[in-house]
């Protein structure tokens, strides 16, 4: 695997802050006064995690209990040491010397290389000896097998090619194109060992069915990323030996930004499925959860449950609706690669 490295960089901060503690609207008012839509927040409830898009830049931030000293990540390469934003009553306040980091890089309005993701892995659960949820149906007067390996399989390789054709640059990667068994670390191993360089980021998304055998009732489909309270070692603890007290901040804004990305990918694409099926499929949201793949891959990931396999209606679209499932997950990712290439937030690990 090629070397990442991202030099990060513990500057003190010599701003002329402002004495006032603003609210978020107060905040969105002073920087978006004279550059409408220039500013923007993407925020995570659960983590207490935010990623504030400004100016060409971001900053990535964990939200305090207090207006303490803490550290911020700008554009993925700059640590600083200043007071984070806060909670008062549920509410996100922010510090002076934050609004400041702020007010100067919209003042710079500097322009800097965007992030380009590069590949996407798409993982088409079970396979081989492994069929992952297993149900039978009588569709139609023919009776039926329904095997989740063979549906996510059919969906996966549906979605590749829509992928290939929209981006030709980007390499479109399946952990499994056939029939065949798959570990979960072969899968994982997978994706964490594709090559890339700076500013160049993978996409993981992980796609499955779901099964419920004592509530046959139960459908609809729902996207998973990592629950938020599970701590993970991205950074190797040979990496930055010169300056090893860096490494666990590092590790931890790393965490914080998959988090956000995770995120907002698993947003895009349960948008986009709503938007495809309407009312027809209920949607079960959000979810967190410490999913293996998503757990062990170093990269945003998600993982879709498109349908329960045990509802003979969701197995009825997902067996003759296989297009507009390729569709709507197309739409998502498209989606979200089209905000964060333009926002620039991603970062890269070794």
């Amino acid at each position: 695997m090629q070397s990442r490295i991202i030099l990060f960089f513990i500057v003190p901060l010599i701003l002329n802050a402002q004495e006032k503690h603003v609210t978020l609207d107060e905040l969105f008012q002073q920087l978006n006064g004279s550059a409408p839509g220039s500013f923007t927040l993407r925020w995570d409830p659960f983590s207490q995690r935010g990623l504030i898009s400004v100016a060409h830049h971001f900053v990535a931030f964990h939200a305090q209990y207090n207006a303490e000293p803490s550290y911020i990540l700008i554009d993925g390469t700059e640590i600083l040491n200043v007071s984070s934003p806060y909670l008062e009553k549920g509410a996100i306040v922010f510090p002076p010397d934050f609004v400041a980091v702020l007010q100067q890089l919209m003042q710079e309005q500097t322009e800097r290389s965007g992030f380009n993701v590069v590949a996407i892995v798409l993982d088409p659960g079970h396979g081989g000896k492994d069929p992952g949820a297993s149900h039978s149906h009588t569709i139609d007067g023919k009776s039926m097998l329904i095997r989740e390996k063979d549906i996510t399989l059919d969906i996966s390789l549906r979605l590749s090619e829509r992928l290939k054709k929209a981006y030709p640059s980007k390499q479109i990667l399946l952990t499994r194109t056939e029939d065949i068994t798959l570990t979960l670390d072969a899968r994982a191993d997978f994706a964490n060992n594709i090559s890339i360089a700076d500013n160049e980021a993978i996409l993981y998304i992980s796609i499955h069915a779901n099964s419920v055998l004592r509530t046959p009732h139960a459908r609809g489909f729902e996207v998973w990323y990592l629950d938020p309270n599970i701590r993970r070692t991205l950074i190797a603890s040979d990496r930055y030996s010169e300056n090893k007290e860096v490494i666990p901040i590092l590790n931890a804004m790393l965490e914080e930004e998959f988090t956000i990305e995770s995120y907002t990918m698993a947003d895009s694409i349960l948008n986009a499925l709503k938007k495809v099926f309407g009312n027809a499929v209920p949607s079960r949201g959000i979810k967190g959860y410490s999913w293996f793949v998503v757990k062990n891959v170093r990269m945003p990931s998600v993982l879709v449950e498109l349908g329960f396999v045990t509802n003979e209606e969701d197995v009825r679209l997902m067996i003759t609706q296989q297009e507009r499932f390729a569709d709507a997950l197309f739409n998502g990712i498209s989606d979200f690669i089209r905000r964060f290439e333009q926002v620039g937030a991603f970062v890269s690990i070794e």
